[in-house]
């Protein structure tokens, strides 16, 4: 008997989806700091006290019914009962007044005020509630945090958000340098989509299986049946493999399963395998971790020559991109040349030849 890890099929990329999908829960929310959260998903509506809370000059200027000015122009001054209020931005509006008018319409006379400018109620200023509703969300649970809302958040005065940053270990199967650049790449992109990603190397596989600490595992290296490929045999000795094998290119010998309730996902130790399968499953499973109902932004962009892909196998294509085009730029394995000049991504569907030059397709983001 072989002591081998073998794949006795490879499972078509919706049913590991699926399979995916099935085991894959979002991870508790915590709090954190606004700007600690940046990139990280809403576990929680973000919902303010309605800002303002009492009307405020949106500019500089004088305080005035405008009423009082209808009428009013260069040649045809009106005069004003009293003095207005001067006021500067974001300053609350005096009772009685409904526009901030601009300095030069109002005029100062021989101690008498004309305006010489009409005015509609409402301009200049900023109504009670205007600015954040307290009955409509900022943002939603799913969408991830952005630097722009942070800085309004700042300004409606939250100082706090509740979101999940799922922890998640990413670990090179045995002390070998070669898999240390595909964990620190899966690292970074796990980290700039609101994971908290830690990357080790030199660390036991069992060890790292059993690490209670995590949300998740991603395991470089050893998904394969050479005979230092030993991942999938510790992650069943550990837990539960569910699939090991599947339909996509690069990355075939990829494997999924977990511990616990702990996911782990185990991609191959070549650099353009374990990046396919990342971009393919593990932003997916990032997702799910994280609760995200933000679909990935893809790009309708043409292709400037064809791609051809095997039927039963989904691929994934680098490409070099512009603002209208897309160059392929290698397929079946992908040589770091090819790796280094991509700037973004497309993925053919297992139930196709591939698409022809001109077709429109969707191009993802490259880490």
């Amino acid at each position: 008997m072989s002591d081998f890890q073998r794949i006795s099929r490879l499972t078509p990329l919706k049913d590991a989806i699926a399979a995916l999908e099935a085991l894959v829960r979002p991870v508790m929310p915590c709090r954190a700091e606004p700007f600690d959260a940046i990139g990280q998903v809403l576990a929680a509506d973000i919902v303010t006290a309605s800002v303002p809370g009492r009307a405020t000059a949106l500019r500089d200027g004088w305080a005035v019914r405008a009423d009082e000015m209808a009428d009013a122009g260069g040649y045809a001054p009106v005069s004003l009962t009293k003095p207005p209020v001067r006021v500067e931005t974001g300053d609350e509006m005096p009772a009685g007044t409904d526009a901030v008018a601009l300095p030069e319409t109002i005029v100062m006379r021989n101690g008498a005020v004309e305006a010489v400018a009409t005015i509609t109620v409402g301009d200049g200023v900023s109504s009670a509630g205007s600015e954040s509703d307290s009955s409509k969300p900022l943002r939603k649970a799913g969408e991830r945090l952005r630097a722009t809302d942070v800085a309004v958040l700042t300004v409606a005065g939250m100082p706090q958000v509740s979101v999940r940053a799922p922890r998640v270990l990413v670990v090179a199967a045995r002390e070998d340098m070669r898999l240390l650049p595909a964990a620190q790449l899966i690292g970074r992109d796990c980290a700039a989509r609101g994971g908290v990603a830690i990357t080790k190397n030199g660390v036991e596989l069992d060890d790292a299986l059993s690490a209670e600490e995590y949300d998740a595992v991603v395991v470089v290296g050893g998904s394969g049946t050479g005979t230092r490929d030993r991942s999938v045999r510790a992650l069943a000795h550990r837990g539960e493999v569910a699939v090991h094998g599947v339909g996509i290119t690069p990355g075939d010998t990829m494997a999924f399963g977990h511990v616990g309730s702990r996911p782990v996902l185990i991609v191959p130790g070549r650099l353009d395998g374990a990046l396919a399968v990342w971009l393919i499953l593990g932003r997916l499973l990032l997702a799910r971790l994280s609760g995200c109902s933000e679909p990935d932004l893809a790009a309708r962009l043409t292709l400037t020559r064809k791609v051809t892909s095997t039927v039963g196998l989904a691929e994934l294509v680098p490409v070099r991109r512009d603002d209208t085009t897309a160059e392929p730029l290698a397929t079946k394995s992908v040589p770091l040349w090819a790796l280094a000049r991509a700037n973004g991504w497309l993925l053919v569907p297992p139930d196709s030849e591939g698409f022809p030059a001109g077709a429109e397709v969707a191009i993802y983001d490259w880490p």
